[in-house]
């Protein structure tokens, strides 16, 4: 191979799921962050399981068979209603965090209904 190969885009993020719980991905990643459940190829779909995408955003949800949370590990998204999503996630009783702030965003870790944190970040200004 020759010259320099590089990344330059991110075609999708995996995250894991416990399996049978695909209803609380499509209430959360369809109504809550407002991302559009696609359906997987027949043979990834025997899988269990769940897609969604808005844009370029895409996020698998895959069955893992000994599921733990990423409870470190984290996807950021770019909102735009911030407000909005934290007062949803607390009405669905959802774990949100703060954390330090970060120079142009206004931002918080919230807990999908499986435990894996997610950063949301909406830019200031």
């Amino acid at each position: 191979m020759s010259g320099k190969v590089t990344v330059h885009a991110i075609q999708h993020v995996q995250l894991a799921m416990p399996a049978g719980q695909e209803d609380d991905a499509r209430a959360f990643y369809g109504e809550v962050l407002g991302l559009t459940e696609v359906p997987k190829p027949p043979g990834l779909a025997k899988r269990g399981g769940a897609w969604f995408e808005r844009g370029d955003v895409r996020v698998h949800l895959g069955v893992e068979k000994d599921f733990r949370p990423a409870r470190k590990a984290h996807v950021g998204f770019l909102v735009d209603d911030i407000t909005t999503i934290i007062a949803e996630c607390r009405r669905r009783g959802l774990e949100i965090v703060d954390d330090e702030p970060l120079d142009g965003f206004e931002r918080i870790y919230v807990y999908d209904p499986f435990g894996n944190r997610l950063e949301l970040m909406q830019p200031t200004g």
